[in-house]
């Protein structure tokens, strides 16, 4: 099943009072597991940026005034989210600064049948706990050490990895591949009985197991010094 997870940084908390989307990072992900597929995108938000999210996130008005609008790249965005679910920490509030953004340049709005918000499962999981992607990160091993302020894509990923363990969980660092491991082929300098080349795993050598003919003397010797065995009632 392939799932996207994306995270937004924007001017302010309410598209409704004008606040605007300014950043969206997308991580694709397939049977849970990454693919290495993701969105990045920067938007001139066509207005100031308070100083108050400057300080979250980093991106000043100048810096975003160069970048695109969010109508010159939609089909972009849109190609890479397809039909997938979207998966969202709090996701009400990317939902709704997404669809603003859509049902602003006239485009229809991502359905919220398609919202998974892992703040609701968190809550269902850790009740009473915190909820904060932060606080999540730390309760599952997940290194947030290069995260200085917020970022859509670096928040994307984290996320992620957070999304796996709430439902259910990997060990943190463990790749999981898509494919079969690639074995070298047998040559003819192999062993009888040597794994086939088309195997999983690689192949390797025979490990001995069976009791030398020493062994099992003395194991004789030692079993027959026994007085009053079990066996032997």
């Amino acid at each position: 099943m392939r799932e996207v997870i994306f995270d937004t940084e924007t001017t302010g908390l309410d598209p409704k009072t004008g606040d605007r989307m300014v950043e969206i990072g997308c991580v694709e992900m397939i049977d849970r597991v990454e693919t290495g597929n993701s969105y990045h995108a920067y938007y001139n938000p066509e207005r100031d940026m308070p100083a108050a999210a400057e300080a979250v996130h980093g991106l000043s008005a100048e810096f975003l005034s160069g970048k695109p609008l969010f109508s010159e790249t939609v089909d972009e965005l849109l190609e890479f989210l397809g039909d997938a679910p979207l998966v969202a920490h709090n996701a009400g509030f990317d939902f709704g600064f997404l669809n603003a953004e859509l049902e602003r340049i006239g485009r229809e709005p991502v359905s919220m049948d398609r919202m998974v918000d892992t703040v609701a499962i968190a809550r269902k999981k850790h009740p009473g706990a915190k909820l904060s992607l932060d606080a999540l990160c730390t309760r599952y091993g997940v290194d947030r050490s290069h995260r200085v302020k917020h970022g859509a894509l670096l928040d994307a990923e984290l996320l992620a990895q957070v999304y796996v363990e709430l439902k259910g969980g990997r060990q943190i660092g463990l790749e999981l591949a898509s494919e079969p491991v690639a074995v070298a082929s047998i040559t003819e300098g192999d062993a009888d009985g040597a794994t086939p080349s088309n195997s999983r795993a690689p192949r390797r050598e025979p490990r001995p197991h069976m009791a030398s003919a020493e062994e099992l003397a003395a194991h004789k010797e030692f079993i027959g010094s026994l007085e009053e065995a079990i066996w032997t009632r």
